[in-house]
């Protein structure tokens, strides 16, 4: 595959081209993302279907753009999908011509179970979830994928769109009409996709909402992918947004600009749907079709799924930043015997050993941006490094436990801005310290195996080497329960 790749993504009301960039087998990261809203298909619904002279000229310069862009990050992959503006378009193949003549671009035209399914890959391996139904609200349609234990079980698409229903209903102010055309597509659902009650929202829509939810709710982390809320919290912004009779109102409620033309449909749709599905639990999706399709290719030999216990940007970090691969390997073995020898003391649940694994590996990124502080540049690195395949509070708890690596045990005043996103305080400073102990360890930046034994209320540390400088420095870290340390290093009990 491509070093460099390129997606481009033709939506009935937004283009968007991502290009990604390969850094090992399966490690990639993003290097440019480009959107315009071309609504190429304005006024088509109006019109049979048919794509109208200057949206499809708008669409034609904003490809132009983008094939330049590709070119200039040298890519040597370039994929572009249509969806329903161009797949419902009786006279399409006047664009395509025109796009392939011209511009020497290949356009593929999916049909609506394909979109849903690239959603479904995307989401499958780039959010931390196993079983949810993906929604994804577009100009024209609407994709639904459905995932079971990390499998695609089902995909349709529905003719119900942003731009669709704004035509055809919204803009006759024909709200009743509206409806009764949603619930009459959402029939056609297998019911088989009312057995799950969490949804990932995808698109631009969901997007919008998510940010009026983040800023209406005060939510600390201002972050769009993983970002989960309850339905029932949501619902009554939701409808704040639909009552709404102004563009003033909009922006009040926390609407972006650009979405004023079509958040209200939208929004519409969106409540709808849930209410429909009994969705309980909905996660916003950053990604989508155009990490589908790359996904689709970048895996096309392992059934569109990353390797089990594969962690995408914890190798593309590691990829980027990190030189020394059996280092990083031998920090995450260690810390993890850390873990398992303190059981007796710490009492705390094993899934937190994970997070104490990746910690251990990511610790040095921050050297390579600035020696100095470097764990303060990690943590905030790693707070938006570890955008796939981890969950807010997931992603905070890393960036936590490096921030006071060999520094005191946070507080609960260091900590209250994410306080809602974090394990307890004893349950953080227990993570905090065997953390900090096993950096401690590797002072001398030594692949030294060490043996550790605990005896009571004393845990004892042992190596066949005298580590000077690590005998003075484990000393110094703040404890978070009063037991004693013992180093046997070289034979000398100290």
């Amino acid at each position: 595959m491509a070093k460099v790749t390129t997606i481009i993504d033709i939506g009935s009301n937004s283009m968007r081209m991502v290009v990604f960039q390969k850094t090992s087998r399966f490690g990639f990261h993003l290097i440019n993302e480009t959107k315009s809203k071309v609504k190429i298909s304005e006024n088509c619904y109006q019109n049979n279907g048919n794509l109208q002279e200057i949206p499809m000229q708008r669409a034609f310069d904003a490809l132009k753009s983008f094939l330049q862009i590709a070119k200039n990050l040298k890519s040597r992959k370039i994929l572009c999908v249509a969806t329903s503006a161009l797949r419902d378009a009786p006279n399409a193949k006047i664009f395509l011509s025109r796009v392939k003549k011209e511009l020497g671009l290949n356009i593929k035209v999916i049909d609506g179970e394909k979109e849903a399914y690239f959603g479904g890959v995307a989401t499958n391996n780039l959010l931390h979830v196993n079983n949810f139904t993906t929604i994804d609200i577009g100009g024209g349609s609407t994709e639904f994928a459905l995932i079971k234990e990390n499998n695609i079980i089902k995909t349709i698409s529905l003719n119900i769109g942003t731009v669709r229903l704004k035509e055809l209903y919204f803009d006759k102010e024909d709200f009743d009409g509206a409806k009764t055309y949603i619930i009459q597509e959402l029939n056609k659902l297998p019911e088989i996709y009312k057995s799950i009650n969490t949804a990932v929202g995808l698109g631009g829509t969901a997007r919008a909402l998510a940010r009026v939810l983040i800023t209406n709710t005060k939510y600390p982390f201002d972050v769009l992918h993983g970002y989960t809320y309850k339905s029932s919290t949501a619902y009554k912004y939701f409808s704040k947004i639909i009552d709404a009779t102004s563009e003033d109102e909009l922006l009040n409620i926390g609407v972006r600009k650009d979405r004023f033309d079509t958040i209200i449909t939208g929004t519409f749709i969106f409540k709808t749907i849930l209410e429909y599905l009994g969705i309980k639990e909905v996660i916003t999706s950053g990604v989508g079709v155009r990490e589908g399709v790359y996904l689709n290719d970048l895996l096309r030999n392992s059934n569109s799924k990353f390797p089990a216990n594969f962690q995408i940007s914890v190798r593309s970090l590691l990829d980027r930043f990190v030189d020394d691969d059996k280092q990083t390997a031998y920090l995450g073995n260690n810390i993890s015997k850390i873990f398992d020898v303190l059981e007796p003391f710490h009492k705390i649940d094993s899934k937190y050993k994970s997070y104490l694994v990746i910690a251990a590996k990511l610790q040095q990124i921050g050297i390579m941006l600035n020696f100095y502080k470097n764990s303060m540049h990690s943590s905030n690195f790693i707070l938006d490094g570890l955008n796939y395949g981890f969950s807010h509070s997931d992603r905070i708890l890393i960036a936590t436990l490096i921030k006071y690596s060999k520094k005191p045990l946070p507080k609960e005043k260091d900590v209250k801005i994410y306080k809602s996103l974090l394990p307890d305080i004893n349950t953080l400073q227990w993570l905090s310290y065997i953390h900090s102990l096993n950096k401690t360890l590797n002072a001398e930046a030594m692949k030294q195996s060490f043996e550790y034994e605990v005896n009571e209320n004393t845990l004892t540390i042992k190596s066949p080497h005298n580590h000077y400088i690590i005998q003075r420095s484990i000393k110094t870290l703040e404890k978070p329960k009063d037991f004693e340390i013992t180093l046997d290093f070289n034979g000398i009990i100290i």
